[in-house]
């Protein structure tokens, strides 16, 4: 699945400080090999060359929950 500009995702890394949290995805980047990697904007930061394989499209219940928490 790929992810547009202002798509509500949750990243999937372990190694990330964001892991688990839901993002905005901010930019599309794509190599020269076809491959696509995304920026996503978090509320304390942002995390940039994340590939299409650590993103799933988040739930409308995860989005308004982050919402909530402002």
């Amino acid at each position: 699945m790929s992810f547009e500009k202002d798509d509500q995702v949750v990243l999937n890394d372990e190694h990330s400080e964001f892991d688990g949290e839901t993002g905005t995805v901010t930019q599309t980047m794509e190599s020269m090999f076809g491959d696509v990697t995304y920026t996503v904007s978090f509320e304390d930061g942002q995390e940039t060359g994340v590939p299409e394989d650590d993103l799933e499209a988040a739930d409308d219940a995860d989005a308004d929950a982050d919402e909530d928490d402002d």
